[in-house]
């Protein structure tokens, strides 16, 4: 057990003594805990307790029906090397009495902590700085220039391979059967430079991880090309005065320049890497034209407030979040929804801050500024997503701590044995020093996190914001794909499904119920007109018009008096429609909704039946094939009836289809085929589909649904398009090969190159290229994914 820690923790909630004396008995029942009392007035709790017992505290107080507020912070964090780097800060934050839970990531160069609300920041800058790093809190101002960072590690790179230049040239020239060496003064002239200046970050990074009690790559390093140059002074010292002596400098020297060479182009990589949030933070325009009391002026984003009229002209980008108050143009939205085809916009439309406006002129009302825009949201799920660590992660972290301390251990057994064997103490020094070298966990702690980046960056600009690494580490083993209906496979709008006259021509029959529905605002009157307006019908004046509560509506039409409406209005009118009877029994079977066209005067008859459904989305059977192809079941859980639904299956070829599924059933289901054995990914976009996104294994929220859903879910669509389902798995397929990729070549490059060091079979030098080449390596593979795009978006640029 580790040792005691005083917790303060603040309690949400009570109301009253009862209260207090409820939190102290939970607070007590927790293993561990030595004292505990609470205070009603300060509305806080002081427990004794061991130092890994807060989750358990928290647990405690949860169960006894009150709460502890907890903030999250972020940290950007300036000095990390390697994996081992990474551990030590999550270990110096996790040891702060009131942080439940720190994660750091290399690639980011980011820690997300996650502790009390009443604990400082400033407690958490102090921890990071005791374990030899630097950091501040995100988005906190900076004199950090990344840009100019890269140009002053360029400028170190060609420092360090100019003065390595001169010292490996003689190897090469020895190959051409020249044998020429520079004198020992000259090479301790440009080895010492190299080693003191340029090598001087190894030396600071290497003091800072002993004092914390652990080691790193740089200790690596500095332990390494230290042996090598001190080696070469030794035996400059103790030659012969007419013998030249075989140094060692050009080996030191060429590591350090080769592994900040490595450096380098790893921070130019995992800057790639960030390209996609880079990308999105260049939609926001700096500044806004407003109408102020009929005249234009131009400010600044950050001085907008909601509800300001804006005016946009043709290529602006949308300043904000808004509605169109006038106008119409077309949006290109493709950065931010991933669709490559510009929308249209007219009043009452709502657009995106970040988008471009097309050739006309609009006013656009605010709906949303700064952190509540879409575009806000968006940059922060992606965020958050890239910095997440992948549950793998976890290996990776436990290999890495300890990873350090085996090499040394290893690099002295290589020391010890070559002596033993009577080498000498020049080979077995350079065979350890290699061992020291080669063994760099660089690219094992950037493995995972590199395709992490590059993965969800590729997603977001294709419209799939993917918020935890979870859901991307599972969905390559979704098994079965279980949608819901209305408004993910369907559009959530009726439309004329189906249409049938008698006696008159079925663009007439459309054209005089459109007559009689002219200006209702009811959903199945929309779609009347909607298909009249799609089949360029022009409709007839109207006159008389009546609603019939319950039954439909009647007017006068071209001289006629006609009704539209229910069954039960063609039952009262008394109206036969044989012809009809049987196409309404097998409609109605289907689940559809009908009405009849009736002629009331002067000869009452029955002129056509319409049926209306819920139409499929355009991309819909093409989702479900695409789903088949990789052989992924697809299932249909719905609330609608059974006709209606099994009519979506049959048209779509789902395998299962589940109907009058009510909301809380929806995520038994779920959690029922879970039990089967199946790993399962839900597709839903309403509130009802909350709870069965949270049960499966993955959750997709779809474009254009609610908010709850999108916070459920694990993976989101900015667009309601169906294809985007089967093409989020497949980016998740692609960014977990990658990641597996990444971690084989990162552990076979260390079982590898590690006894091959030991065993003499490589020297410093190339040791340390091999090092450097593994970190770039791994980071490059992962950048593979950037070429990755959608099979839709393929489609529409062809």
């Amino acid at each position: 057990m580790s040792s005691l820690q005083t917790f303060d923790l603040p309690i949400h909630g009570m109301t009253c003594a009862g209260c207090a004396g409820r939190v102290e008995r939970a607070l007590r029942q927790v293993p561990g805990v030595q004292q505990s009392s609470v205070n009603l007035a300060s509305e806080q709790a002081r427990v004794l307790a061991p130092g890994e017992s807060l989750e358990q505290l928290l647990a405690a107080v949860e169960r006894a029906g009150y709460s502890v507020p907890l903030q999250q912070v972020e940290l950007e964090i300036d000095g990390m090397t390697c994996a081992s780097c990474a551990g030590r800060i999550e270990r110096a934050l996790g040891k702060l009495p009131g942080v439940r839970r720190a994660s750091v990531n290399l690639a980011s160069e980011r820690a997300q902590v996650e502790c009390l609300a009443e604990l400082d920041s400033s407690e958490l800058l102090a921890a990071v700085a005791a374990a030899g790093y630097h950091a501040r809190l995100r988005h906190a101002a900076s004199e950090r220039d990344p840009q100019a960072e890269l140009r002053r590690e360029r400028l170190h790179v060609l420092l360090g391979l100019l003065l390595a230049a001169p010292l490996v040239l003689p190897m090469f020239a020895e190959w051409l059967g020249l044998h020429w060496m520079l004198p020992a003064w000259a090479q301790f002239a440009l080895a010492t430079p190299a080693q003191f200046l340029l090598g001087a970050r190894f030396y600071v990074a290497a003091w800072k991880a002993l004092r914390a009690g652990t080691g790193n790559m740089d200790l690596l390093v500095a332990l390494g090309t230290s042996a090598g140059y001190g080696l070469s002074l030794y035996l400059w010292a103790t030659a012969s005065h007419h013998g030249m002596p075989h140094l060692y400098f050009e080996a030191s020297t060429v590591v350090i320049a080769l592994v900040l060479l490595g450096k380098y182009l790893e921070s130019r990589a995992k800057r790639q890497t960030s390209a996609a949030i880079r990308a999105l933070e260049a939609l926001r325009p700096e500044r806004a034209t407003r109408l102020q009391d009929g005249r234009e002026e131009e400010v600044a984003i950050a001085a907008l407030q909601l509800g300001d009229v804006l005016l946009v002209r043709p290529g602006e980008r949308f300043p904000a979040d808004g509605e169109v108050l006038e106008g119409h143009s077309q949006a290109d939205e493709a950065l931010i929804s991933g669709e490559s085809l510009p929308v249209s916009k007219a009043p009452g439309d709502r657009v995106t801050g970040g988008a471009i406006n097309g050739a006309g002129c609009l006013l656009v009302r605010t709906t949303a500024l700064g952190g509540e825009s879409v575009l806000a949201r968006i940059i922060r799920l992606v965020e958050d997503a890239q910095a997440a660590k992948a549950p793998i992660q976890k290996l990776v972290d436990r290999v890495s701590a300890v990873f350090v301390p085996v090499v040394l251990l290893i690099a002295l057994l290589t020391l010890a044995t070559w002596l033993l064997l009577g080498a000498g103490i020049e080979a077995a020094l350079i065979n350890a020093v290699a061992v020291l070298v080669i063994a760099c966990p660089c690219a094992l702690g950037l493995a995972t996190p590199a395709a992490i980046m590059a993965g969800t960056g590729v997603a977001a600009r294709h419209g799939i914001l993917i918020k935890d690494a979870q859901a991307l580490e599972l969905a390559h083993k979704v098994g079965v794909v279980a949608f819901d209906k209305t408004g993910t496979l369907t559009s959530g709008q009726p439309r004329i499904v189906h249409l049938a006259a008698a006696g008159i021509a079925e663009p007439e029959l459309l054209r005089l119920a459109g007559t009689l529905q002219q200006g209702s605002e009811h959903p199945l009157a929309q779609a009347v007109l909607l298909a009249c307006r799609e089949q360029n019908l022009s409709l007839a004046p109207l006159s008389g018009s009546q609603a019939l509560p319950g039954r439909g509506i009647q007017g006068d039409v071209e001289g006629r008096q006609l009704a539209l409406g229910s069954e039960r209005l063609r039952a009262e009118q008394q109206l036969q429609a044989t012809e009809l009877s049987d196409l309404a029994t097998e409609w109605e079977a289907e689940g559809r909704t009908l009405s009849w066209l009736l002629e009331l005067a002067p000869q009452p008859r029955v002129l056509g039946l319409l049926a209306f459904g819920d139409s499929l989305k355009d991309g819909a059977a093409a989702a479900i094939a695409a789903l088949r192809e990789r052989g992924l079941e697809s299932h249909l859980i719905s609330g609608d009836n059974a006709g209606s639904a099994q009519a979506v299956g049959r048209a779509l070829g789902i395998d299962e289809v589940h109907a009058q599924v009510l909301p809380a059933d929806k995520a038994a289901h779920v959690a029922a085929l879970k039990a089967a054995g199946a790993t399962v990914a839900m597709v839903g976009d309403g509130i009802n589909d909350a709870p069965a996104l949270a049960a499966a294994d993955v959750g997709i929220a779809m474009g254009g649904g609610t908010d709850v859903a999108m916070h459920a879910a694990g993976i989101s669509l900015m667009r309601g398009d169906p294809r985007l389902v089967p093409a989020a798995l497949d980016i998740s397929r692609r960014t977990w090969r990658k990641i597996q990729q990444n971690l084989f070549w990162a552990f076979v490059y260390n079982a590898v190159g590690i006894p091959l060091a030991a065993a003499g079979l490589l020297n410093p030098m190339v040791a340390g290229a091999a090092m450097a080449l593994s970190s770039v390596s791994v980071v490059s593979n992962a950048l593979l994914l950037n070429r990755w795009q959608p099979e839709i978006d393929q489609e529409h640029a062809a």
